[in-house]
């Protein structure tokens, strides 16, 4: 496939409006050809990249990360790449604790969650500065 795509059909394809791709442009990700009238033409290559860097920032990382990831000469490219591996590390550990506590609320003979013994003198400690954030245990059956 040889795509040559105007800014609004390249945006239109990832669902963004054209500025963000402008914006993208300004600060060296995205190199899109220009023709004639010095409108801006996107290739398949620039597609690609669009789409990298789509999916780097649904992942978290910044347009300063994501510049990285996408320069071939970067030196810095695994400690980048690494430090995010850990940033998703400690987001997925505290989705899966947040996963536990909604489980341990559905599952609760408390409708309020602040009522239920359990949760509340795992928050009781937290609160007054004698204890850490622990996953709350699933109530008894």
């Amino acid at each position: 496939m040889k795509s040559s795509l105007s800014i609004g059909d390249a945006a239109a394809r990832f669902s963004l409006p054209t500025h963000v791709l402008r914006h993208w442009e300004d600060v060296g990700l995205l190199h899109p050809e220009r023709d004639g009238g010095d409108r801006r033409r996107y290739r398949d290559d620039d597609l690609v990249r669009i789409g990298v860097i789509v999916r780097s920032k649904s992942a978290g990382m910044s347009l300063e990360q994501i510049g990285v990831l996408l320069d071939e000469q970067a030196p810095e490219r695994h400690r980048v790449l690494e430090e995010h591996i850990a940033d998703l590390e400690r987001r997925m550990a505290d989705m899966e604790r947040s996963r536990r506590m909604t489980e341990h609320a559905l599952r609760c003979r408390s409708h309020d969650i602040t009522t239920c013994p359990r949760f509340r003198a795992i928050m009781d400690e937290v609160v007054a500065g004698t204890g850490h954030w622990r996953e709350a245990e699933p109530p008894a059956e």
